[in-house]
């Protein structure tokens, strides 16, 4: 091959980082911030682009801004090449030093407040160079940016079929209930108890309410949701204040709340998964250091 097809690559190769985030981002302030320069730069950057090819690639929409037809042809062709290339600069950089270097790390909201940040404590007390972009986000959102290259690492509860995982442990499922409630008392309860009780829960997109879901289904009745709320403290708040029931990660103790087990295997896997793309040294480094620790700090670890 003599050439390539568009005798404008050099020109356009170098503008594509600046589209791929201003594309994910939706907004160009936002995007900037990302990338480290000022809007006014990625504001011209993005206007070379599109006078290069020719069209429009962003319109505005409310504050942000969004992709236009041939914004989302070209956002669809290239995102994959942006990453392989990010991908390709970190390798080549960290192998010159595997003690430095930056993991993109996620983890699910029911893991945050004790056992993550211990994990990575321990861990940058073995590699204090090795920089980190941490994101707090649901099972399907963790996945989703490590499929699209925007995550390293995640631990994720369950994992999915389709991305490199190795099981960390399980995570088991209680009822928890306000200290004065009629069952606070029982050693164990089935689902079949709660047909009348009102429930705090997640919003469906999370996996914990599809499990609530389909165990109430098995137990022969839909639950009554009466408070659906994405933060896990903020529910078990609720609980204590004897709002409803919830079904629950098993948590740290509190003298506001009682955890009863459920009849039955109540439980979910824990994976570490990763993409499909060759890991740096800093990336591998915090791999084999969280399946080798999980049994210290994951519920149930290996």
């Amino acid at each position: 091959m003599d050439g390539y097809r568009s005798g404008r690559i050099a020109e356009i190769v170098p503008l594509l980082a600046a589209f791929d985030t201003a594309a994910t981002e939706g907004h160009i302030t936002h995007a900037a911030a990302v990338l480290g320069v000022p809007q006014s730069s990625l504001s011209r950057r993005l206007k070379s682009l599109e006078q290069i090819l020719g069209v429009a690639l962003f319109q505005p929409v409310g504050r942000g801004v969004a992709l236009t037809a041939a914004g989302r042809e070209l956002h669809e062709r290239t995102r994959g090449v942006v990453r392989v290339l990010d991908d390709a600069v970190n390798v080549v950089r960290s192998n010159a030093d595997p003690d430095s270097g930056s993991v993109r790390f996620g983890f699910p909201l029911t893991l945050g407040p004790v056992s993550i940040p211990s994990l990575l404590a321990e861990f940058h007390d073995t590699a204090p160079r090795i920089r980190f972009g941490l994101v707090q986000a649901h099972g399907e959102a963790l996945c989703a940016m490590v499929r699209e290259g925007r995550l390293d690492l995640a631990v994720v509860i369950p994992p999915p079929d389709d991305l490199a995982v190795v099981l960390l442990g399980k995570q088991r499922i209680l009822l928890y209930v306000a200290p004065s409630h009629r069952l606070a008392d029982r050693g164990e309860v089935a689902l079949t108890d709660l047909a009348a009780e009102h429930f705090i829960a997640n919003p469906p997109v999370f996996h914990l309410r599809r499990l609530l879901d389909s165990w109430c289904k098995e137990a022969g009745f839909v639950p009554n949701v009466a408070f659906e709320i994405g933060e896990f403290e903020t529910a078990r708040a609720l609980v204590a204040q004897g709002l409803g029931v919830a079904l629950l990660p098993a948590s740290v103790s509190r003298d506001d709340l009682v955890g009863i087990p459920l009849t039955g295997n109540r439980d979910r896997d824990i994976g570490l998964v990763s993409g499909h793309h060759r890991p740096t040294p800093a990336v591998a480094r915090l791999h084999e250091h969280i399946v080798r620790r999980a049994g210290a700090f994951v519920p149930g670890g290996r």
